[in-house]
Order: structure tokens, then C-alpha cells, then sequence
């Protein structure tokens, strides 16, 4: 279930309030310039789907984000619990951050989860399949995929040249509890 809560960036071990309902997550998340959205394949995704399916199914949005955005680029990342690369993709992840551009991010599977440290919140968001979200450039953040990652997401960029973060050296991620296996999930539908 996608989730977002709001905890003290000093108390890391009692929220101060916990959203479930997607219309309340996108209304809390608006008022820090954050995008959240919920989007629908018009067609199924299979697993094992190509990159190209998998846009293609989203291309409407895409093409909607792209336009509204200025974003050039958009790629697919898919991560299973048995990737040899895991460990270390997870922790290149895992430290607090900045982008000099937007990081955007629909979940076609699985899930994964953002926190965004604004002022002296902490905004956990577990984003799950359907879910959309646009982290605004130069937003502090990091992102969990869990021990055992398991998603498929969506990625736009304004820079081809995809990923890149400045690091604040900040260690409050590691503060925070990390995110948890979730159970596998089917990919989203029509």
C-alpha cells in the first residue's frame, strides 16, 4: 500500500503523521513542490517486458510529462532480489542527495521508497505500482529499494545523460529505518 509519513528529521522512531489515501499523499506532498500522481497502462504489462513495451504502455503520460517538463530522456530500471548488483545499487542510493534537475520516477512494479528531508521534516513516501513521483531538483532526498529489491520503474530525465547527484555528506539516511522487503506485486493495469 503506498504510504507517506511525516516524521521530525530528529525523531526518526515515531511518525507525526501517516497518509495512506493517494488524493491526501499528492495534497502533502504538493505543498513541499512535490509531484504525485497515479497512472494507468493502457495495455498489460507482461513480465519480463521490454523496455519498449513498457513505455509504450505509458506513452500518453510520457509524452504529457515530457511536453508540461522539458524532459529528454526517459528509461526504464528494473531490479530483481537476485541482481548481482544489488548491494551496491542500493547503496549508492541510500545517502542524502540533491539532483541540479527533477527526479522523476513511475513505478510499473513492485516498489520502492523515497524520503525527502524539507527544513526539519523527513517525508517518507513508499511508492508502489501506479504510483508517479517528481522529486523537484535540488530537493534532499534519498531512495531505499530494500535488501531484496523488486520494481519496475519508469525514469525522465532533462539531462541525457540520465543520473547524477551531488551529495550533501549528511548522514541522516542512515537515521532513518530503512525500507523493508515489500511482497512481490503484480505490474500495474488498465
Amino acid at each position: 500500500m503506498t504510504r507517506l509519513r511525516i516524521f521530525a528529521d530528529d525523531r526518526a522512531d515515531a511518525p507525526l503523521t501517516t497518509h495512506t489515501d493517494h488524493a491526501a499523499i499528492a495534497r502533502e506532498l504538493g505543498a513541499i513542490g512535490v509531484r504525485f500522481e497515479r497512472w494507468q497502462a493502457n495495455a498489460e504489462i507482461a513480465p519480463g517486458a521490454s523496455q519498449d513495451e513498457v513505455i509504450a504502455a505509458y506513452r500518453g503520460d510520457i509524452d504529457r510529462l515530457m511536453r508540461e517538463e522539458g524532459y529528454r530522456a526517459v528509461d526504464v530500471v528494473s531490479l530483481t532480489p537476485d541482481h548481482p548488483d544489488r548491494a551496491a545499487l542500493r547503496q549508492k542510493f541510500l545517502a542524502e542527495h540533491r539532483h541540479i534537475e527533477d527526479e522523476v520516477r513511475f513505478f510499473v512494479a513492485g516498489a520502492g521508497q523515497f524520503a525527502l528531508h524539507v527544513g526539519d521534516k523527513v517525508y517518507e513516501v513508499l511508492c508502489e505500482a501506479g504510483d508517479l513521483i517528481g522529486v523537484p531538483d535540488g530537493a534532499r532526498h534519498w531512495f531505499d529499494m530494500s535488501e531484496s529489491p523488486c520494481f519496475v520503474a519508469i525514469r525522465l530525465f532533462s539531462n541525457p545523460a540520465g543520473w547524477v547527484a551531488q551529495f550533501t555528506g549528511d548522514d541522516i539516511a542512515t537515521r532513518f529505518p530503512p525500507m523493508t522487503p515489500q511482497p512481490s506485486a503484480p505490474a500495474a493495469r488498465a
